[in-house]
């Protein structure tokens, strides 16, 4: 049994057959341009196509806007959650509240526990798997790694904004709040380093080019 098609497929198929068929023909003129955007006109294509065209660039500006609301409350909670275990000992190799941490395991289980990332064991690996990015550039939640050991990156602590970071510094400490201003640890500081899908402004990268308007 033959289908027929519905009034407004019918319309986009003559509208397409249109388009084939003045394309095969060897010059397009003027006159036939105008043939071709008066059919369309009286179809309402061009009215169809320019309300999608508006849809898509609403909801792209949607998902852009709840994208970085996301990302800001995530990394808001990760400052938050770090500053919870202020005061945990240090201890070497350990990777929870309950045992103590070292600079590493704290860092892995703060973005483990608020962002569901699984960041590697050592600091050095840390700064191996994240996006360098300026000093300048420092937003809370990104990770600030320090030459304490005669080798590059091997501390780390989470930037929680004014200059300071959250870190596990050494055995017969805790987790505590420092500024990076200190000499101490202006002299040893070894770059700034940013988590994949921590930023804002990759997720709103990512939503534009995922979600591109309609070019007219």
């Amino acid at each position: 049994m033959n289908v027929l098609p519905s009034a407004p497929m019918s319309r986009w198929l003559i509208a397409l057959l249109f388009v084939g068929v003045t394309s095969a023909h060897a010059a397009p003129s003027e006159q036939r341009d105008d043939d071709m955007t008066q059919l369309l006109v009286n179809r309402g294509l061009i009215t169809q196509l320019r309300e999608a065209r508006h849809t898509v660039a609403e909801k792209t500006t949607d998902f852009v806007r709840e994208a970085r609301q996301n990302v800001a409350e995530k990394t808001s909670d990760l400052v938050v959650t770090a500053m919870g275990f202020l005061g945990v000992p240090y201890r070497l190799g350990g990777t929870s509240a309950e045992t103590g941490f070292d600079c590493s395991g704290f860092v892995r289980a703060i973005y483990s526990q608020t962002m569901g990332k699984m960041l590697p064991r050592v600091s050095a690996e840390q700064a191996n798997a994240t996006q360098q990015i300026d000093r300048s550039d420092l937003k809370p939640g990104d990770l600030v790694f320090f030459n304490t050991m005669r080798r590059t990156f091997s501390h780390v602590g989470i930037y929680v904004g004014d200059g300071k970071f959250i870190h596990a510094p050494r055995t017969g400490a805790s987790v505590r709040v420092e500024s990076m201003q200190t000499s101490y640890w202006a002299r040893r500081f070894d770059g700034a380093r940013r988590v994949e899908g921590a930023d804002a402004s990759a997720t709103t990268a990512a939503a534009y080019s995922a979600m591109s308007p309609i070019q007219p």
